[in-house]
């Protein structure tokens, strides 16, 4: 059961949202909020409001759930917000049943669900791991001096002024083959480490940012609502959070990879900083994909459920200041 807590809200983190689904007759035993059979490959629940979410459960490894999972099989939320993804994964949790607490796992830009549950619901949680979380450049608590010079940034404000304003350009470039800049996403070793670039050779299961992938509209229109969602403007900054567990109730963890080019481990390492109640792990030689990692992902579960803290994922060559008195 605890292994189920997280494998079905850390997919709801990972996004599993946005295409128009088809509920079949009601089920024969009269339980309106019942699973409903539907067209799309993922079971799914009904929500207050109406919408159905997908949902896949899996009891494997989190490189192999994220494999067989599709992406773009939940209705669209025209309302999408940071508090409205908190509030889904709460229904979903209740819906399935697993309890007053469970456990919630994002990566990459699924953290950005995290970060709102650990903000609106910590008292629901018995366990949070953050896997190479992007950072939003509009949280006010980044020092100027560490983003100045980052092309990330502009290029994510740039990015979320497109997506606004522009969609259907964006979409285009993404998926035309004219120019070479437009294959930004698929393997680009500008945005991949070398162990990445060996997950995306050697795992036919990671296509979702492939040109291939973002064709199919309904997974473009749905990365792109995650994406103005987790990088624009948000209602708290995540460097103000207290901690929520100061009796250890339960813990939070950051997994970030020391190669990651997507998200520096130089941000990574200040967030953690800020926030000193939450556990920082770093992998030597982890990039953004590092998750691909059978011994990675071993330890992320183990972390997360058990409260393991191996010495191997511990950052090195930070500044320690020590005060004499």
């Amino acid at each position: 059961m605890v292994f189920k807590k997280v494998v079905v809200l850390m997919m709801g983190c990972l996004g599993l949202a946005k295409q128009p689904t088809q509920p079949a007759p009601p089920v024969e035993n009269g339980e309106s909020l019942s699973i409903d059979v539907q067209i799309c490959n993922s079971p799914s629940i009904r929500l207050s409001d109406g919408r159905f979410l997908a949902y896949t459960e899996r009891v494997e490894d989190i490189p192999s759930v994220i494999r067989s999972s599709g992406y773009g099989e939940s209705d669209p939320n025209p309302k999408r917000s940071l508090k409205s993804e908190a509030s889904d994964i709460e229904e979903l949790a209740d819906k399935l049943q697993l309890g007053s607490k469970f456990y919630v796992l994002g990566v990459s830009l699924g953290c950005y669900p995290v970060w709102s549950c650990l903000k609106r619901i910590p008292y629901r949680l018995a366990g949070i791991a953050l896997v190479v979380p992007y950072i939003n450049y509009k949280w006010p608590s980044l020092p100027n001096d560490l983003t100045k010079d980052d092309y990330r940034k502009g290029l994510s404000r740039w990015s979320v002024l497109v997506a606004r304003y522009a969609p259907g350009l964006l979409h285009w470039w993404l998926t035309q083959k004219l120019f070479p800049s437009s294959t930004v996403l698929d393997r680009n070793p500008t945005f991949f480490s070398r162990k990445d670039l060996e997950v995306l050779k050697n795992t036919p299961g990671y296509q979702l940012l492939s040109q291939n992938k973002i064709r199919n509209r309904s997974v473009f229109d749905s990365l792109l609502r995650d994406f103005i969602v987790a990088f624009g403007k948000w209602d708290f900054d995540p460097m103000d959070l207290s901690d929520p567990y100061p009796q250890n109730e339960s813990m939070v963890h950051i997994w970030q990879g020391h190669e990651d080019k997507v998200v520096p481990f130089q941000l990574q390492r200040y967030v953690s900083g800020k926030l000193p109640w939450i556990r920082y792990h770093e992998v030597p030689d982890g990039g953004h994909l590092l998750v691909y990692d059978s011994a990675v992902c071993e330890a992320i579960l183990r972390s997360l459920l058990l409260g393991e803290d191996p010495p191997l994922y511990r950052p090195v060559g930070q500044l320690v200041v020590i005060f004499h008195s």
